[in-house]
């Protein structure tokens, strides 16, 4: 006689739930090898970049796992890596395994154009890492990089059923106004652009008032028409929540914006689950397994010591990334909370006072019911932090 297997939805003793709300995105990084060598690449700290390419849990595991954790929740996937398009049988398996989920790629769209046209037609969203124009994104992924992934784009952009998002690190302080707004042109095959600040020591000297000038030219653009928005992810979701604060929290059971701490688990190849991808190196951040079959809240949550509370963004912006706020004022990195963490929040805020500026409440008032619907309720936020 077997004895019948137990199941921990936590391994601690906390109350605290695994996972917060109605809906979970599972982030399936396929491998870890890639077919790139970005230079600023946030995987390759504490060698995680090619350190698993291949996974070893099996689907069975993964259906077992899923059933004891994330039974009745809303399930969103995003192929992740590494390179997720590397370990294509996977991504295939999985979508025909669970062909009631939505599904998302994270990709940096060079073999895009291999996949077969019926995994095409079931992404909810691609999001096609870029860096801006030809000359920053070659310098950080290598030469001709650029306009290959356009090529693929244009190839394949039919056959994609879901939406295509431009996905920027905004790094380089030279990145111009010009290249972003080429990324959403009437010509270029991205839907939506998004951005994030780049998590590293790259706000020195005038770069902050460098990024300021482009910032208040892309919202200037933003407000000037009202028969059509401009797609960009960051604005449109800022003005979405200082118009309707309640939306920034909705989808999240009132967290933060930032999905590690509520509702996003990272599942590795080797099986093991963390909240953040970027932190994937550090084992105290180690939230549950595949194959052991359990999972408990992300360690990565709000603490007295991150100030934003006490923030006059804190009503639209609901806290930054819980990597740098972690770093930055849990560890107490002090370097780490002045070179990256205060720039980006600097950032941040000039955001919402250029917005304020334009009076998105009297622009808001001119919009077609359409056009309203695509601000509030627009798909993307759901596969990216609003906030970048």
């Amino acid at each position: 006689m077997h004895a019948t297997p137990v199941h921990f939805q936590r391994r601690s003793g906390s109350a605290q739930p695994a996972l917060l709300g109605h809906r979970v995105e599972l982030q399936l990084l396929t491998t870890l090898k890639c077919n790139l060598k970005c230079s600023y690449c946030s995987l390759g700290v504490g060698e995680v970049l090619g350190s698993q390419t291949q996974v070893d849990y099996s689907l069975e595991q993964l259906e077992r796992f899923i059933a004891t954790h994330l039974a009745h929740k809303e399930v969103y996937v995003t192929f992740y890596g590494g390179e997720p398009t590397l370990n294509r049988p996977l991504m295939l398996e999985v979508m025909q395994r669970f062909p009631h989920w939505r599904f998302q790629l994270q990709t940096n769209g060079t073999l895009l154009d291999d996949l077969p046209p019926w995994a095409l037609e079931r992404l909810s969203n691609v999001l096609v890492s870029i860096d801006g124009g030809e000359a920053i994104t070659d310098g950080y992924r290598g030469r001709g990089i650029y306009r290959q992934v356009l090529k693929n784009l244009r190839q394949v952009r039919a056959a994609i059923g879901g939406s295509v998002t431009a996905r920027v690190t905004w790094g380089n302080p030279a990145t111009g106004f010009e290249e972003l707004d080429a990324l959403v042109a009437a010509d270029s095959p991205f839907d939506y652009l998004y951005w994030q600040f780049v998590a590293d020591e790259m706000y020195a000297d005038d770069s902050i008032e460098r990024r300021k000038a482009v910032l208040r030219r892309l919202i200037a653009r933003f407000f000037e028409r009202s028969d059509r928005l401009y797609p960009l992810i960051p604005l449109m979701g800022c003005v979405r929540n200082k118009l309707f604060p309640g939306r920034a929290q909705e989808l999240y059971a009132g967290r933060t914006q930032c999905r590690v701490s509520s509702h996003l688990i990272n599942v590795m190849p080797s099986g093991q689950i963390f909240p953040c991808p970027d932190m994937m190196y550090a084992p105290q951040m180690q939230m549950g397994s595949v194959q052991d079959n359990w999972l408990q809240a992300s360690p990565l949550q709000a603490t007295p010591a991150m100030p934003c509370g006490a923030c006059a963004a804190h009503s639209w912006c609901r806290s930054n990334c819980m990597k740098n706020l972690y770093l930055g004022y849990v560890k107490n990195d002090l370097r780490y909370r002045r070179n990256v963490v205060e720039p980006i929040c600097d950032l941040l805020r000039f955001m919402g006072e250029e917005i304020d500026r334009h009076d998105p409440q009297t622009w808001f008032n001119r919009l077609s019911l359409p056009l309203r619907r695509e601000l509030t309720d627009c798909a993307v936020y759901e596969y990216v932090e609003v906030m970048p």
